[in-house]
């Protein structure tokens, strides 16, 4: 959303209801204005972005939960590629380094998440009221 638009829907009443984009830009000075339309193209390009994009309706447990369960099928899916290529089955050595690779850096990162997490917990538990 275009932040210029943003403020045009918080507009009261009082003055018209919705103020005009171009009215707007007007009473804006030139840099200002490339900064905030690039912002809304910053936003644009984010919204477009799949990840770590929650579903309407769900939770930051439910997108951890995710988060979690996708780190647990890798670690299987680079567990049954390494007996895959230790049993014969034709599983190439390279599917399996991929494989345990890619396992090992999805749970680098869950690691990493939790830690921070757990950092900013206790920075709001030691913030005094």
């Amino acid at each position: 959303m275009n932040p210029l638009s943003a403020i045009s829907m918080f507009a009261s009443p009082q003055v018209g209801g919705q103020l005009p984009v171009e009215k707007l830009k007007a009473n804006i000075p030139a840099a200002e204005l490339r900064t905030l339309e690039g912002a809304g193209a910053v936003g644009q390009m984010r919204d477009a972005l799949p990840l770590g994009k929650a579903a309407p309706g769900q939770g930051f447990g439910d997108v951890l939960g995710n988060f979690v369960n996708e780190v647990n099928s890798k670690q299987a899916n680079a567990a049954d590629t390494v007996n895959g290529l230790m049993s014969g089955e034709g599983v190439s050595l390279h599917q399996a380094m991929i494989a345990m690779e890619e396992a090992s850096v999805s749970f680098q990162l869950m690691v990493e998440v939790r830690n921070k997490l757990l950092e900013t917990y206790q920075e709001l538990m030691r913030m005094q009221i």
